[in-house]
């Protein structure tokens, strides 16, 4: 399986590299420009206009790199389903935004009901299926073989739902400067790839395929980038955490290797809270945090690399927790 594995990253990495320069001039010339907040960083008006919807390009190479190998290994589908159907629900929302002109997109009950729907039915797959169940691993009580197990029932349903919505979500609002959530999921996707393939799980041509599509896509993703993701990435990737994660009984490691995604999601929440009970008062300067750190003086590129430092970091404690 590690050779198969290896050479959906490599596939994935092609497709992905080599669609970058066919599909940017495209989406220039359809005019799917990035929409920058005025109220936001100064330094991100020069972004207005760049392309987005890159998430288009990830999700060919998750897409096409998988199809092969389905026939083998078919507990792919269930998150290659979550991944496409959240990037669906993202793709919709840029196109809304981008393409009718309308800023705000989906509005927030459209987006949650479509994001529902995917999870209820990835829910009844994971507890109907045989292959899952509604038990999950307890991080550093001895690993898959020793350790602590949680056997939540019919808990397991909320459980499932906080696991997506929330995940989804934080990975959505770490798509903010160049090649930030693009590095920080290229490590978690290899974290997850990692285990995969040690538990011989069935999904690591999956994991896989994210990563070497990632690392095609940061090749123009990095700073200063000539495409975005847009929801249609952002989205789409969450769920494939989320989805890989539950898949392998795991979900909790999410706290660990997806910190950065929690702290993104948590700093908006509470910045929002504060605001309301204060009558406009804020804890940080902006939110999502990375722009808070920006405002602070850091530059982009140190944001991203020390986030991803972060990650990197929180993936091999998570690892000494199996």
């Amino acid at each position: 399986m590690i050779n198969e594995t290896i050479l959906a990253v490599i596939i994935a990495f092609a497709i992905s590299a080599v669609l970058c320069p066919i599909v940017i001039p495209f989406l220039h010339r359809l005019k799917f420009g990035q929409q920058v907040r005025e109220d936001g960083p100064q330094t991100h008006l020069k972004k207005a206009g760049t392309p987005t919807m890159g998430g288009l390009i990830i999700l060919s190479g998750i897409v096409i790199t998988s199809v092969f190998y389905i026939p083998e290994y078919p507990k792919i589908i269930p998150v290659l389903f979550v991944t496409v159907g959240f990037g669906i629900i993202g793709f919709l929302d840029d196109y809304i935004k981008i393409v009718m002109k309308r800023s705000e997109g989906l509005n927030p009950k459209q987006k949650m009901a479509g994001q529902i729907l995917i999870t209820a039915i990835f829910t009844y797959y994971l507890m109907n299926s045989g292959d899952v169940g509604t038990r999950v691993l307890v991080p550093f009580t001895g690993g898959f073989d020793g350790g602590l197990w949680l056997d939540l029932g019919y808990l397991y349903i909320p459980f499932v739902f906080v696991v997506m919505l929330g995940t989804d979500n934080g990975v959505n609002f770490t798509d903010g400067l160049d090649g930030l959530c693009t590095s920080v999921t290229i490590l978690v996707a290899t974290f997850l790839t990692i285990i995969a393939l040690g538990e011989e799980s069935g999904i690591s041509p999956i994991t896989g395929a994210v990563v070497g599509s990632l690392l095609g896509f940061l090749l123009f993703n990095v700073y200063p980038a000539r495409v975005f993701m847009g929801d249609t990435g952002s989205l789409a990737l969450g769920g494939f955490v989320a989805a890989s994660a539950l898949m392998m009984q795991m979900p909790l490691f999410i706290l660990i290797i997806g910190f950065i995604y929690l702290i993104e999601v948590l700093s908006v929440i509470i910045q929002v809270t504060y605001f309301k009970k204060t009558g406009g008062r804020r804890i940080f300067k902006m939110a999502p945090i990375h722009h808070h750190f920006e405002l602070c003086g850091w530059s982009e590129t140190r944001v991203v690399a020390v986030f991803s430092i972060v990650t990197a970091i929180l993936c091999l404690v998570a690892y000494l927790g199996l």
